[in-house]
Parts: C-alpha cells; sequence; structure tokens
C-alpha cells in the first residue's frame, strides 16, 4: 500500500482563492453583504475543486485515463499496469466503483501476461486494492443503501450482515491471495488480514470460516469490564443524512432549552445540517430555515457565544488535509437566538487568510470579559501561521498570534485552551502532525512561552486531537493526545490489526499527561490503559455513565477506504485508568470517525453519543451515528452559567460539586468548555453525581473575576441555571 498511503501526504493543485480584501464597512448592510459575499466564495471555491482537489477533482481520473488510452496494444506493459493501478484507485476515490474494479481487473490481466518475473509483493499489492474496491461495493449494496442498526458495527452481528454478498465474496478472495503471497508479519500481510476478517463478518462467516492462521480470534474484541449495550436510533429519528467527514456541534441553538444538532460536510458542495429537537422528543432538519443554504464545506466547527447576546455562535473550519489546495476561508456564523444564522466573517475581519484550517477554539485569553479565537493551521514552513483572533468587543476581531508568539507554523490537528497552571489565564496547547507540540503558556500580558518541552507535553510527534479534562478528579486539569501514524509512517490499517492481535504497533500510542496545578505534568497513558495507536480523528469526553469520572469516545480511521476500523468507547475507572468497553456497548462503528459529541440528547439525564460519520473521498459517504444511552441509574445534574459579562456561558469556569453517599463525600470537577478538539459537547455541563445521595454544595470559580460562589440548596436530577452574582440556583427545563 505504499503508493496510496502516500497520495494523502502529497501536494494537491492549490486553489486560487481570491483575496477577500478588508472588512465591510459598518453600515445597516454590512453582515448581509458579507454572507452574500461567502456564499459567492464557496461557489468559486465549488468549481475550483471539482476540478483539482487532491480528495474531490475529477481531472486526475480524466489525464490516467488518457494516458491509459494512448499506450498500444501489448506494448509499455509496466507503465499500462502503472496507470490501471492508479486509475483504479482514483475511480473508487470518485465512488465510480465498478469502473475502479474494472482497471484493477486490468492490472492483474497486464500482471497475468507479464510473467514470472513480477515481485509477489507487486501482485499482492494489485489483488489488496482490488479487494478493497469489492469490500467498498458491498459496502455500498448493503449498509448505505439498507442500512440497519448493525450495520458496520464491529464485530458485526447478524443484524448488520450483508443480503448481497458478492462484494464481500469477491473480496474474500483478494485477500486471501495476499495473504498467501506476502510473508505473515509484514504490513502488507496486516492489513489483509484484518480486512479478510471484515469480509467473513459481512457474510457471517466469522471466525470459523477464516483459516486459523489468518483469523482475528472473538477474544481480540472482547470488553475490558461489563458494560451496558447501546442503541443505534439515527435512522429512527431522522438523523442519518448521508455526508462526508465533518463536524458536529450539540447546543440549544434556537433558544427552547432544549439541545439541537449542527453538522457540517466536508464536501464543497456540502450545506451545514441543522437538526432541531422538539418539545415531543423528535427531530426536525430545519437547515433551509437557518440560513445555511450555500454555505459549503467545513471538516470541523467550534461553537462559542463570541458577541455576548445569549446564544451560541458557530465557527466553520474549511481546507484541512488539502494542503495548497485548502487555501480556504473559514465562517464565522452569527445566531439571532432562534436558529436563524448569517455569515459575519468578512464583517468581523477574520477573512484575512485563505489557508487549510484544522482545529480552532474559544477562551478569554486577555481576561477582558469577552471570547477570543485561535485557528489553528495545517503550516508548512511557515507558510499559514496560526491565528489568535482578539475579540474588540464590537463584533470585530483583530489577529495577534505574532506578537503574542502563537503562530506555531506546524502542521497543527487540534487545540485546546486550558488554565494548566490555575494563574487564572487560559494556556494553550497545539497538537501538531510531523512536529512537536506545542504549550502556549499565557504570560498574563498577551503574550505566551512556548513550554511544552520543559513541562514534558510535545508527545505524540505524530499528533491528532487533544483534549484537557480532570481525568483523575483531583482538582486539576489534565491533557489528552491522540497519535495518528508515526514519526516515519502514514497511519495504516495494519497497525490497528496489531494492536488487536498482541503485535508490536508502529503508530504513536495515546498519551495523558497527568497535570499538577502548577503547570508541571507527568506522563502516565501506558499505566492507564492507553498504550495503543488506534488512529483517534474525532474524540470527546463526557461522563457516560454517570460515576463522576468523564470517559473517551473516539471516532477512529483515516482516508483510505481500508481504514475500516473500529471507534472506540474508554470508560474512564475512577480515574486510574481506561477500560475498552466498545464490544460490550455496541459503539464500534467501522466508518470513518469525526465530530463527536457525548450529550444528553433526550432528556433523560444520561448521555448519548452522536457521530459525524463519513470519509474523505466523494464515494466514502456515509450517515450520522446516534447511539442512545440505555441509563445506569446514577445522579445527575446540569448545570448552565450565566456571566455577568460578554462570556455569558462562562466559558473558562471551573464547577466543584460536593456530593455525600453512605457517609462517603467526594468532590467532582468541571471546567466549563466544549470538550475536545474535533466536536462540541454544550456549554451547558452535564455531571453525572453516581450514588450521591444529596449534593452538600456547589461551587463556581468565574473566569474573569476569579470569584467563587458556594450553593447548598442545589437539587439532584435537575437542569441549574446560576448567574453570576446573584446569589441563587435557578430550575431549568432538562
Amino acid at each position: 500500500m505504499t503508493h496510496s498511503i502516500c497520495l494523502l501526504f502529497l501536494t494537491g493543485l492549490a486553489v486560487l482563492a481570491q483575496d477577500p480584501g478588508p472588512p465591510l464597512g459598518d453600515g445597516p448592510d454590512s453582515a448581509a453583504a458579507g454572507h452574500r459575499r461567502m456564499l459567492e466564495t464557496l461557489a468559486r471555491y465549488e468549481a475550483v475543486a471539482r476540478r483539482t482537489n487532491l480528495y474531490l477533482g475529477e481531472k486526475v481520473v480524466e489525464d490516467l485515463a488518457r494516458d491509459l488510452d494512448a499506450i498500444p496494444g501489448g506494448e509499455r506493459e509496466s507503465e499500462r499496469f502503472r496507470l490501471a493501478l492508479a486509475l483504479g484507485l482514483e475511480l473508487l476515490r470518485l465512488g465510480r466503483v465498478d469502473e475502479a474494479i474494472a482497471r484493477y481487473d486490468l492490472a492483474l490481466a497486464v500482471l497475468g501476461r507479464v510473467g514470472a518475473g513480477v515481485p509477489s509483493e507487486t501482485v499482492a499489492e494489485a489483488h489488496f486494492r482490488r479487494g478493497v474496491a469489492h469490500l467498498r461495493r458491498g459496502e455500498d449494496r448493503n449498509c448505505c443503501a439498507r442500512r440497519t442498526k448493525g450495520s458496520c458495527i464491529l464485530p458485526i452481528q447478524e443484524s448488520g450482515r450483508h443480503s448481497e454478498r458478492a462484494g464481500s465474496e469477491a473480496a474474500i478472495r483478494d485477500f486471501t491471495r495476499v495473504l498467501e503471497l506476502s510473508p505473515p508479519s509484514s504490513m502488507q500481510a496486516l492489513q489483509a488480514r484484518w480486512t479478510l476478517n471484515l469480509a467473513h463478518m459481512t457474510l457471517g462467516s466469522w471466525p470459523v470460516g477464516v483459516p486459523e492462521r489468518w483469523r482475528v480470534p472473538p477474544s481480540a474484541f472482547a470488553s475490558e469490564a461489563e458494560f451496558p449495550h447501546f442503541e443505534e436510533v439515527a435512522t429512527d429519528l431522522g438523523l442519518d443524512d448521508e455526508m462526508l467527514a465533518g463536524g458536529a456541534a450539540a447546543e440549544d441553538f434556537d433558544g427552547d432549552l432544549l439541545t439541537d444538532l449542527l453538522v457540517t460536510n466536508s464536501d464543497t458542495a456540502g450545506a451545514p445540517r441543522l437538526y432541531l429537537r422538539t418539545s415531543e422528543g423528535a427531530w426536525v432538519d430545519r437547515s433551509a430555515e437557518a440560513n445555511l443554504t450555500g454555505l459549503f464545506g467545513g471538516l470541523n466547527v467550534a461553537t462559542a457565544d463570541y458577541d455576548g447576546d445569549g446564544d451560541v455562535d458557530v465557527y466553520v473550519m474549511r481546507g484541512a488535509w488539502w494542503r495548497d489546495g485548502g487555501e480556504h476561508v473559514n465562517s464565522l456564523l452569527q445566531n439571532d437566538g432562534r436558529g436563524r444564522f448569517v455569515d459575519v466573517t468578512y464583517a468581523a475581519g477574520l477573512g484575512v487568510l485563505a489557508a487549510p484550517g484544522q482545529t480552532a477554539c474559544w477562551a478569554d485569553y486577555d481576561r477582558d470579559g469577552d471570547l477570543d479565537l485561535f485557528v489553528g493551521h495545517e503550516s508548512e514552513g511557515g507558510k499559514y501561521p496560526s491565528q489568535l483572533f482578539q475579540n474588540q468587543g464590537d463584533g470585530r476581531f483583530v489577529d495577534r498570534a505574532r506578537e503574542a508568539g502563537v503562530t506555531n507554523d506546524r502542521y497543527a490537528k487540534g487545540a485546546v485552551w486550558a488554565d494548566f497552571d490555575e494563574d487564572g489565564f487560559p494556556d494553550l496547547y497545539v497538537s501538531n502532525m510531523a512536529a512537536p507540540n506545542r504549550l502556549y503558556r499565557n504570560r498574563g500580558d498577551g503574550t505566551f512561552e512556548d513550554v511544552a518541552r520543559a513541562a514534558g507535553v510535545g508527545l505524540p510527534f505524530s499528533g491528532f486531537g487533544c483534549i484537557a479534562f480532570d481525568q483523575d478528579q483531583d482538582g486539576h486539569l489534565d491533557l489528552w493526545v491522540a497519535g495518528f501514524g508515526g514519526p516515519n509512517s502514514p497511519p495504516s490499517v495494519a497497525d490497528v490489526a496489531a494492536g488487536y492481535l498482541g503485535l508490536p504497533q508502529r503508530g504513536e500510542r495515546m498519551r495523558l499527561y497527568r497535570g499538577d496545578g502548577r503547570g508541571g505534568f507527568t506522563e502516565v497513558g501506558e499505566s492507564a490503559g492507553l498504550a495503543r495507536a488506534p488512529l483517534p480523528m474525532g474524540i470527546n469526553c463526557g461522563d457516560v455513565d454517570g460515576d463522576g469520572y468523564e470517559d473517551l469516545y473516539l471516532g477512529t480511521g483515516y482516508p483510505f477506504y481500508e481504514g475500516l476500523v473500529p471507534n472506540l468507547l474508554l470508560k474512564n475507572v475512577a480515574g486510574r485508568r481506561f477500560a475498552d468497553v466498545t464490544t460490550a456497548s455496541g459503539t464500534g462503528h467501522l466508518q470513518k470517525g469525526h465530530g463527536v459529541v457525548i450529550a444528553d440528547l433526550d432528556g433523560d439525564g444520561d448521555l448519548d453519543l452522536f457521530e459525524r460519520v463519513g470519509g474523505a473521498y466523494p464515494g466514502d459517504a456515509y450517515g450520522n451515528v446516534l447511539f442512545r444511552n440505555p441509563g445506569f441509574g446514577n445522579r445527575w445534574i446540569k448545570v448552565r452559567l450565566v456571566g455577568a459579562d460578554a462570556n455569558r456561558f462562562g466559558v473558562g469556569a471551573r464547577i466543584e460539586v460536593e456530593v455525600e453517599a453512605a457517609g462517603a463525600r467526594r468532590t467532582i470537577h468541571r471546567t466549563v468548555g466544549t470538550g475536545g478538539s474535533f466536536g462540541c459537547n454544550p456549554l451547558r455541563q452535564e455531571i453525572g453525581l453516581g450514588r450521591a445521595e444529596r449534593v452538600t454544595a456547589l461551587r463556581v470559580r468565574w473566569p474573569r473575576s476569579g470569584s467563587v460562589e458556594t450553593f447548598t440548596d442545589v437539587p439532584l436530577d435537575a437542569a441549574l441555571s446560576i448567574t453570576e452574582g446573584s446569589g441563587r440556583v435557578e430550575r431549568q427545563p432538562r
């Protein structure tokens, strides 16, 4: 797979993004004019991307087909093989699966004519690619066309099996041939072994139908703790629209105190979707009414009330992974409080740089009472510096990244604000690919110092998403960072297969850095059960079982079609370690996992799992998934903070809930934010309390003033609102 894997890291053809120019004026039509301007800009992107984009473009297929057809019959067979193999890959990328298989057939026929001098690894590579195409044809005709609750959930059970069997049957033949040709411990053999077992699962012939020497045994998928089964209900609720990779956010967008969902689509012809939850528990698509039509593209989102009007706005990031072809402008979507958005990017001064953006996060870094925005770009050689937009308090932003010292100038894939040294000023962590990560300590004077090396938090070298949360509930923030591939190797399904088989993995494992509250850290990932390389992309944390400790859900995969690896649910075991409960919970979806939300989406007090699932290529779309929490019988509260300044939701505030159960007391800690760097939980904090019999105290440390308010008359199993300085707790609907 060397050739196909390397395609991801080649430079794409540049999109000629026009200079957006200076922000629009202050006239009454400035927001509306800026919205129209963004629609025009995105339409231009679409026209160019459909031809030349590394992932979406059609030109490379046309060029390869022309070159292949130009070779005279019987001549230049090695060139014919190379072009047929490359064309098959590109046709599969566009979703033209039958045509791709025909080109792979041609490539293998050429090898048959060439004779015995062809290296076995070349023959194996051709068979593997064709096998992947056959497997995708099986997915298209079964779990995509006739999706069930068990579709694509590992290990695949009866409800997820394929009734149209031809695709997987052909894939099994090709993967078997790869294994016959490949050394057993090679990466080529490992990826074929994994996909062979998946193909057998789709037909119901796993495990006994897989030869023992190639079998991945059921014990490899055993959960490490007991856990109830979560039912997948997105199709039942009308939330299963098919899209490419994208972001996800849960929030009350229309002001009715019910949690809604917003998702984005990285397709340059795909607009965001807004699903509103009704008081009857149904979900309705209000994307058109929300004025989202034509706001194409977006792999990730970051939510915040940037203008301090009491509703949540949305920042959309575009162009990630596309190299120079990702020179796209991001969007700031201002919410009118009723779930209708206007794109104010240009009016706000945010449209001054077109660059591939993967990550962004909000915080009041200068403690002036309003929220500022860090945007992490995929920069190589300093071409796309990251940005730090200081909120001017009048709807406009000014980029202070250079003077603040946070341009990063590396290939950013995750970013999170957190006050690790507890001096009242949020620090900034940025995870990078193919470069050390950054920890920017906030000096409190508008500048930052990179202390990652001194703090020992620079790894993994191939970083991806990151989360700051109090994993061990000692009152100090900890840091979790994903690895994605290895320092000298791209991501591969072979690494995941090796992990399940107990073999060495090349990819970098996850890191867990325990914070001491003074800016120091101790790396405990291996002892915490995170010595794995599962290829996490979308990530978030939340207390899924309600025991007071936040768990992790990881959306996994990588862009190529063979990257079918299970998403992971990792239970936080009393802050000591994580236990993999993926199989027991039934949440190990195999499709490409991106924006992750952990939130109470049905109002019953426990947290459900929502994910924007789908790949990067036009032929790799899939629908959203929603795993409904069956409940654990634990107590809970929800806390919405209302700040006295423009930071209306209290982003960065510390919440302590002291509870008593069976005569023992414990304190549960939360920091107000949206969770991980690829997916947004609600800003209203949803806090599990375990078997608590009562809340003895609830304390809030407000982010700007630093003042602490304590409340003692706090009910269990209730949604609460606390306004800064009011001295009281008010109940809200769930």
